[in-house]
């Protein structure tokens, strides 16, 4: 039976004898997912640095709450610990989205550096929902995915495209592709059934989703480095004795750095066992990036015209 968390128990006396606690922690990726290994990682820690006074419980794979929920459900407190995708909540402010605008941050080191020009800002935004941001961990940058080769930007047209965020939607509109929201966790039963038959993502979900079995092509565009991030109910986090708060953030400040390497490796390993089960891995034609990164500038003079102050804030540093 899957036990909500409650806000929380007691405060525990420094001196005192420690009083256990479990969060329950919502995650929107499988098991073999690097971002929910580096979270089981992360989870241990706190348990052995607080010496069992917090235990995380991880629920992966949306068996506690929808992707789409997660957020708010740590909001409501309903779960003290959550993790999801950051640019979801790009329909709230546009600064949650930087990362997944085509052709803003395409490598690692863009990603860092676009990071650390998002974080103080997302940090305040989310504060206003009575949250607090533990650590952020990138996927690696995002293919295409498609059967056949694509030379050129026509060649996507009418094709219906897997989106999982309000910017591939965009990017793919503006391809004349036809937009659908398919979740990592289905994207197999969408392509066997014809519901998409193209998609934009990172090599992590391409090989976790055994892409071989329905698409033939993976073209490193490497469009956008977008983020996942866990996020704690602050309240709930300043209910907790001071010496197991320090061991939240120090296993966290772990956690970030460690995803990141983790991500790196990642964006390797997967791609070779793509190849290995048959995907032809293909760089974009001068063509297709050329035609890629014009839509890229349309979306970002679109994204202009409405992103928040803080938002422009953000590309501003980013781009010093």
């Amino acid at each position: 039976m899957i036990r909500i968390a409650a806000p929380i128990l007691a405060a525990v006396a420094v001196a005192g004898p420690v009083v256990a606690e479990t969060w329950d922690m919502p995650t929107p990726y499988g098991d073999a997912t690097f971002h929910t290994q580096n979270i089981r990682e992360f989870a241990e820690e706190v348990a052995t640095a607080t010496d069992g006074a917090l235990e995380i419980t991880v629920h992966s794979a949306n068996s506690l709450f929808p992707h789409a929920e997660i957020k708010n459900a740590v909001r409501s407190r309903q779960v003290p610990i959550g993790e999801f995708f950051l640019s979801r909540l790009s329909n709230d402010d546009l600064a949650y989205g930087l990362d997944s605008q085509p052709f803003v941050a395409t490598s690692y080191d863009d990603a860092a550096k676009l990071w650390e020009a998002q974080k103080p800002i997302v940090t305040d935004l989310l504060a206003k929902e009575g949250l607090m941001p533990l650590f952020s961990v990138p996927w690696p940058a995002q293919g295409l995915y498609t059967n056949g080769e694509i030379a050129t930007v026509d060649d996507l047209a009418g094709l219906r495209f897997r989106a999982y965020n309000a910017a591939l939607e965009e990017l793919a509109t503006l391809a004349k592709a036809a937009p659908v929201q398919i979740e990592a966790a289905d994207i197999p039963q969408a392509f066997s059934t014809g519901q998409v038959e193209a998609m934009i993502t990172s090599p992590s979900t391409g090989a976790n989703s055994k892409a071989w079995d329905f698409v033939t092509h993976y073209t490193a565009i490497d469009a956008w480095v977008p983020k996942n991030i866990v996020v704690v109910n602050q309240r709930v986090f300043d209910g907790l004795d001071p010496a197991v708060q320090e061991a939240v953030l120090a296993a966290a400040s772990t956690a970030e750095e460690r995803g990141w390497e983790m991500s790196k490796a990642e964006a390797e390993a997967k791609t070779k066992i793509m190849e290995e089960n048959g995907i032809t891995i293909v760089q974009p034609s001068d063509e297709l990036v050329s035609g890629l990164k014009a839509i890229g500038e349309k979306m970002l003079v679109k994204w202009n015209e409405s992103a928040s102050d803080e938002a422009k804030a953000i590309l501003d540093a980013y781009n010093q």
